[in-house]
């Protein structure tokens, strides 16, 4: 398993569901956001970096893909990780499996670097484009 991989484990609770018993589809997001807090916990570094070059990491763009209901109980995993690293944004990849393997949603977000004196997007460069490219796997991290 790649350290640029966070996995998260999560129970599927009933305040997570909606009128239908299954998970609503907001949750997810939530889900989601849980992974990329876990990846940046793991990575104190890519947070410092940021910091200390007056950036913060700004989700300008996701699509999800609702593959399979998620019910009380089920157990899940959410797998997060940066894919993609480019000149001005980049992207993370995330995937939540049931514990039976059945993929339940898979998503692709694309992020900014918000320069937090001007209030505007920045290029990705320098410290922090070398922290990020590192952290960069493959799809097939997600599955392997």
């Amino acid at each position: 398993m790649s350290t640029s991989l966070s996995r998260v484990q999560l129970r599927v609770r009933g305040y997570h569901l909606d009128g239908y018993g299954h998970v609503n589809n907001a949750r997810y997001l939530e889900f989601m956001e849980e992974g990329r807090w876990d990846f940046f916990d793991q990575h104190p570094e890519m947070i410092n970096e940021l910091h200390q070059a007056g950036r913060a990491f700004v989700v300008v763009n996701l699509n999800i893909d609702y593959l399979a209901a998620a019910r009380h109980g089920d157990d899940l995993e959410i797998m997060t990780g940066i894919i993609d690293v480019g000149e001005r944004s980049g992207r993370c990849h995330h995937r939540i499996v049931r514990k039976d393997g059945t993929l339940v949603a898979q998503a692709d977000l694309t992020f900014v670097l918000l320069d937090v004196h001007a209030n505007k997007a920045a290029a990705i460069a320098g410290e922090v484009r070398e922290a990020l490219t590192r952290l960069t796997l493959s799809k097939e991290a997600f599955v392997a």
